[in-house]
């Protein structure tokens, strides 16, 4: 029924990839290594070279995701990364102070936040350009102590999941990268899972899914429990285990309309509803005509340079850096050309299995795709 639509979209997606990445080339920042890029065309490197790390770490996992090859430049961008390293396997951006970041009012819990995301996507962009090579996990040590994760977990504040989610599910990749590569007991890692699982059992809204605040009496509640609890669903895949009312989950997906809203809002809907339609034998087809609708919404919303916006109105900042470096929303960005490409490539190898190749991350967070979805 769809042949001729269906056609037609995959040609508007090999368009729409060359186009991508001709922008990212252009967003090369002079200079500098090849591959290091600027976040957008706003960037003035000079003024905030800090915030080239994430315009680098963005691109580089937007590039391999769309199938680039970067064999070329891997070890000298490697060796950039790894310049924002500290002793401890934390990474920075350079030009963040005490005075300029917030998220929580504990400075500690601000600069955790921070750090644990930065680190997990600056690993994920060193894992693409070097699989073997073994990352520092020295700061994230700690939680394997039973009592501080119970400790930490117990001061998690579910009266904001988007940003607690993001919190567990980046040190649940911690954990998992400690396990692949060795760099703990198995047992230990085992244990910090299992209570990990054990506290979102106890705090799971069965009636939704999510985990979050007051989600039946406030409409923005309920989305940000949903943008949240899509973060920590990938402990789940990425252990295989069953994931509780994921039928109520898509649910609330299918019952947001299929049209753009933020980079992070439309990644967020269509990795709970590809990850369900690989999962669990509910609404398939609702999902796939949903999924289908909004990739043609995603196709059309292409900046006219080849990158994409993450909304079209506002001041974006870089997470957490509250007086720190701003740009006008509405234009293209290599935070979200990479979240909006995720989203196609969910979207177009659920709906064409082997169409293509598209490199999902195997790290959790933010790209990761289960590896035995069909």
């Amino acid at each position: 029924m769809h042949g001729g639509h269906d056609t037609v979209l995959q040609h508007r997606i090999h368009r729409a990839r060359g186009r991508t990445l001709r922008w990212l080339a252009k967003m090369q920042a002079n200079d500098r290594a090849r591959g290091v890029l600027r976040i957008s065309p706003a960037h003035d490197p000079d003024a905030w070279p800090g915030m080239l790390l994430p315009g680098t770490y963005n691109g580089v996992m937007c590039r391999d995701l769309l199938d680039d090859d970067m064999r070329a430049e891997a070890a000298d961008l490697v060796a950039w990364l790894l310049a924002h390293r500290r002793a401890d396997g934390i990474f920075r951006i350079p030009g963040m102070t005490d005075a300029d970041v917030f998220k929580k009012p504990d400075p500690d819990e601000t600069w955790r936040y921070i750090d644990f995301h930065v680190t997990n996507y600056t690993l994920g962009a060193i894992e693409v350009l070097d699989p073997s090579r073994v990352p520092v996990l020295d700061f994230a040590m700690p939680w394997l102590d039973p009592l501080t994760l119970k400790a930490w977990l117990a001061e998690r504040d579910l009266r904001d999941p988007w940003l607690e989610g993001n919190n567990i599910v980046n040190l649940g990749s911690f954990f998992l990268l400690m396990r692949r590569f060795g760099l703990a007991e198995a047992h230990a890692i085992d244990d910090a899972l299992e209570i990990m699982f054990a506290w979102h059992d106890r705090l799971q809204e069965p009636g939704t899914g999510f985990w979050g605040v007051g989600q039946h009496t406030d409409p923005r509640a309920l989305l940000h429990a949903m943008a949240g609890s899509m973060h920590n669903f990938h402990l789940w895949y990425a252990t295989g285990r069953t994931l509780p009312a994921q039928d109520r989950a898509v649910d609330y997906a299918l019952s947001r309309p299929p049209v753009i809203d933020s980079a992070c809002i439309d990644v967020d809907l269509v990795d709970l509803l590809i990850h369900a339609h690989g999962s669990i034998n509910y609404r398939r087809d609702e999902i796939v005509e949903w999924l289908r609708a909004l990739l043609d919404a995603l196709l059309a919303f292409q900046s006219a340079d080849g990158g994409f916006a993450d909304e079209r109105v506002g001041v974006r900042r870089q997470d957490g850096w509250v007086r720190g470096y701003q740009e006008p929303q509405g234009i293209s960005n290599t935070f979200a050309t990479w979240f909006r490409w995720i989203a196609i490539a969910m979207i177009a190898e659920t709906l064409w299995p082997g169409w293509r190749s598209w490199n999902f991350r195997r790290m959790g967070g933010i790209g990761y795709r289960r590896a035995s979805m069909p």
